[in-house]
């Protein structure tokens, strides 16, 4: 990458970014693979620290490799699977390898993954998490205790801009800008007509906001969304061009609903960029891109 992603965000430029999901497991050709397709076609690639309490291969390990193969990484780190002694010490392990950029986390709750026995953590939460980096990079750990080396990370948070009721989401994402955040990459967002009313009221603060885009794949995976996943509403128009998408096409108009909304964001500048998410078929986010013109 030519410039970090700080410096990117300090531009002009209409950011892009993405994700990779790593593998449950020690193969991880998959992995490289959307790594490489997807590395030189993005600002800045999140890899998932297991994602929906399903664990999985480590978001660090993930953002290794993006550096290996000459990407830009963005560690997820959340905080319901590590104390702040294990969460402080990641963060000066990605440190000393080259991992600049941090997305601070919460974290889904245990009930709803793979491992329902799990002892959730959470001795922090992904406000307190940006407030520890930023003392961190003062030079102290959350003990006070001076540390013989700072860090320095472009750290960020996620914002559920089509929360209903939306005044909490408006609180939280207010404590994470004073506790340092400087960018947000979004919920999946849908209604275009929400979100511009959420940008007007995000514009007062000097954060950068990067509207996070979900490809569908079926009329029964956006009803799914709107019924099972907060904060999440997809519109009945949007489910009902997916249902009449031909046999097997489905995904190619999930592509198509994917790179207008893109377009449209970038053509009416409602927000600073996208972060785009094909859970599990990032092969597909080059069509994506394409289909919004961004291809590059």
């Amino acid at each position: 990458m030519a410039q970090s992603f700080r410096e990117v965000l300090k531009s002009d430029k209409f950011v892009i970014t993405s994700e990779i999901g790593p593998p449950k497991g020690t193969n991880i050709e998959k992995m490289l693979h959307h790594i490489d397709l997807l590395k030189d076609k993005v600002d800045a690639l999140n890899v998932t620290d297991h994602q929906s309490s399903v664990m999985r291969f480590p978001s660090i390990g993930g953002c290794l490799a993006i550096k290996e193969q000459g990407g830009e990484p963005i560690l997820q780190m959340t905080c319901r699977d590590r104390n702040r002694l294990a969460l402080q010490a990641e963060l000066l392990f990605a440190y000393t390898r080259g991992i600049r950029n941090v997305l601070c986390l919460t974290g889904d709750a245990v009930v709803v993954g793979d491992h329902k026995a799990a002892k959730g953590v959470f001795d922090l939460d992904s406000a307190q998490l940006l407030k520890t980096i930023r003392q961190m990079e003062a030079g102290k750990d959350l003990g006070e205790n001076e540390l013989d080396g700072a860090v320095e990370f472009c750290a960020g948070a996620i914002v559920t801009p089509e929360a209903n009721p939306i005044e909490p989401q408006l609180i939280k994402f207010e404590k994470k800008i004073e506790a340092g955040a400087e960018f947000f990459q979004t919920q999946a967002i849908y209604d275009l007509e929400k979100f511009a009313k959420f940008m007007e009221y995000a514009r007062q603060f000097p954060v950068k906001i990067l509207a996070g885009i979900i490809l569908l794949v079926s009329a029964r995976m956006a009803k799914y969304m709107t019924e099972n996943v907060p904060g999440v509403f997809v519109p009945q128009n949007l489910i009902d061009e997916l249902a009449a998408a031909p046999k097997g096409e489905a995904i190619n108009k999930g592509i198509e609903i994917a790179g207008r909304m893109i377009a449209t964001i970038k053509e009416e500048s409602m927000c600073d960029g996208v972060h785009v998410m094909a859970i599990g078929r990032e092969e597909v986010v080059p069509d994506i891109l394409k289909a919004a013109g961004l291809a590059t």
